[in-house]
């Protein structure tokens, strides 16, 4: 399963208004669908600003993600600004359902759900697909760690797909540990609190990621003008909160 998705909408439609906006992300997630479909895939539905395909192997499905990634980068240079929307993709290997077109089963869920995690340009598989995928051309997977995803049980082995042409090993920021003085009791139950202005929220390490911002969806709202939309975004992994600034000028 391939889950890819688009981020930065809202400045496109404040600007473009909402018939050319929407016109706009229709034309991208019809391309998005294009390259599933050359690459082996099926479109099996398009939400919003994402779209999902099932293929019948990992290697396929990273084929057709990295190729998206690859050619969307090429039209994030070629557009103003307020047109460029970040794509963030998810891959998950796994037995699904297939119901009047649509499909069901726990690969969808983890690719939607690495599909969240993963940043800007990035492709975030399990460790299964990874493995599945084997050698795909000019292609490189790095380990990130163990993470907790939101309806999983058990932590999961997740792989970045290393797309770019510039990463090498020697290049490659690696993941290290993370350590507190009092280990935690149980990771699924890492808790952290948030406070702005009288307002406390506090979210378990299986509600990340959790983002911070001026954006209206942001979960914890920040009502000040030197905060970006989406300025911050809180993960959990290896036993540890993380906090990742996401912020633009």
């Amino acid at each position: 399963m391939v889950f890819a998705d688009l981020s930065g909408s809202t400045p496109l439609y404040e600007t473009l208004g909402n018939q050319r906006a929407t016109e706009t992300v229709m034309r991208l997630t019809q391309w998005m669908g294009d390259v599933m479909l050359a690459h082996g895939g099926r479109v099996v539905k398009k939400l919003g600003d994402g779209v999902l395909g099932v293929f019948g192997s990992a290697t396929q499905g990273v084929g057709a993600a990295t190729e998206l990634q690859r050619s969307h980068q090429i039209h994030l240079q070629r557009w103003p600004a307020v047109a460029r929307m970040e794509m963030h993709v998810g891959v998950a290997t796994g037995e699904v359902l297939e119901v009047d077109g649509d499909v069901y089963g726990d690969a969808v869920n983890v690719a939607s759900r690495l599909c969240e995690r993963a940043g800007p340009g990035e492709i975030w598989t399990t460790d299964v697909a990874a493995l599945g995928a084997g050698v795909v051309p000019a292609v490189q997977f790095r380990k990130l760690g163990v993470f907790e995803l939101r309806g999983k049980s058990e932590p999961q082995t997740i792989y970045q797909a290393e797309w770019r042409d510039n990463d090498s090993p020697e290049m490659l920021t690696m993941q290290a540990g993370l350590h507190s003085a009092i280990a935690p009791l149980d990771s699924f139950f890492g808790t952290i609190q948030l406070s702005w202005q009288g307002e406390s929220l506090s979210y378990s390490s299986a509600d990340v990621p959790v983002h911070l911002g001026r954006s209206s969806s942001a979960q914890l709202c920040i009502t000040d003008p030197r905060v970006s939309r989406m300025h911050a975004r809180i993960d959990w992994h290896n036993g540890a909160f993380t906090l990742t600034d996401v912020s633009s000028f």
